[in-house]
């Protein structure tokens, strides 16, 4: 059963100040048991057992922003599925694996992957504000595999010596768990190099964690003369409250352009219904649809796993529904293919 969303989000005022510090308060008062979460929520707490091996392989953490939009009482709520650990991680499954898009083979340097023509990614952090059980990074090597303070000189040198890029993405983890200095001094050390147009941050803080979206990081991301486009990620409407709305705001009112992925996960969004809704609402609060990314084969998330065929019938319902602009691209991420595909470009997939 769908559950319901308000797809009449009204926006109010911006706060007039923010402050850094409340974002890393909130942070640190995030759920890390998931006993805690399971009372918050009015959930019986009798099954723990299946959830304690899971959450030893892959953490779990859930921000009290992400949770207070969880329906309480419902166990199959779509968020709530997508943060708890199930004893379904554990099994093996016939094509899963710890890489499943080729980040490894692509790592051309600690915390660069230079996978595709024109743009290359950082990995600036392995933090996170939310643990996704279906994450395609679960078992990324964050330690050796991450842009340290260290590294960045060695990274920029990399970008600077290759024309051909024109521009960086940063990602992890997730890239706004730097703190907003960080993020400016990165942001800096990009701009200088003549040939960079523009930064990609890939995120999920404004729906997980709203009040990240500070001045400070506004200012950060704007006082450069590269041109910035935020990816968010949301999969399901309920997502998208007004906080989130709010946070969305203030970065759309300094001119960002805002995109949103989403991963096609069984149970949470795998209806036409939960797919139309969310682009609706994506809408609303100024965010055009981006992609619709099959699910990552990586080890222990086989079960939020939506066919090709299904994948297929979901697409072609929302083309009918929809205007072509809300409508995501459907598409997978495999190794060693030169871009992101279509799922119907049958050679590439498994």
């Amino acid at each position: 059963m769908e559950t319901p969303v308000n797809t009449n989000v009204k926006l109010h005022k911006l706060p007039e100040t923010d402050s850094q510090s409340c974002w890393k308060a909130e942070m640190a008062e995030s759920f890390t048991r998931v006993e805690d979460l399971l009372d918050y929520l009015e959930l019986p707490t009798d099954s723990l057992a299946n959830y304690y091996e899971p959450a030893r392989r892959f953490p779990f953490r859930v921000t009290r922003a992400y949770a207070s939009r969880m329906k309480k009482g419902e166990l199959n709520d779509p968020l709530l599925l997508q943060a708890l650990p199930t004893i379904d991680e554990l099994f093996d499954r016939l094509g899963y694996t710890a890489d499943p898009v080729g980040d490894l083979q692509a790592i051309a340097l600690p915390g660069l992957l230079h996978k595709y023509h024109g743009r290359v990614l950082l990995i600036v952090t392995g933090a996170c504000a939310i643990n996704c059980r279906y994450c395609f990074r679960r078992e990324f090597p964050y330690s050796d595999g991450q842009l340290t303070h260290s590294r960045q000189a060695e990274a920029l040198a990399y970008i600077a010596q290759d024309d051909s890029i024109a521009e960086v993405i940063l990602s992890g983890g997730d890239p706004l768990m730097l703190d907003d200095n960080r993020l400016a001094l990165l942001y800096d050390g990009i701009a200088d190099i003549p040939h960079v147009r523009r930064v990609r941050i890939h995120t999920r803080l404004p729906v997980v964690l709203p009040s990240r979206i500070t001045s400070g990081l506004v200012k950060a991301v704007t006082s450069t003369r590269l041109n910035t486009v935020v990816t968010i990620h949301a999969n399901h409407a309920n997502e998208l409250d007004a906080e989130v709305g709010l946070a969305l705001q203030r970065l759309r009112n300094v001119g960002l352009t805002l995109l949103n992925q989403s991963v096609l996960l069984k149970g949470v969004n795998d209806t036409v219904e939960a797919l139309t809704t969310l682009s609706e609402i994506l809408f609303e609060q100024g965010v055009l649809p981006y992609y619709l990314h099959l699910l990552d084969k990586a080890n222990g998330t086989g079960h939020f796993d939506v066919n090709n065929p299904a994948a297929s019938a979901l697409h072609d319902d929302l083309q009918r529904l929809l205007p072509g602009y809300l409508v995501p691209r459907l598409v997978r991420e495999t190794a060693g293919a030169p871009y992101k595909l279509n799922i119907l470009k049958e050679k590439y997939l498994p």
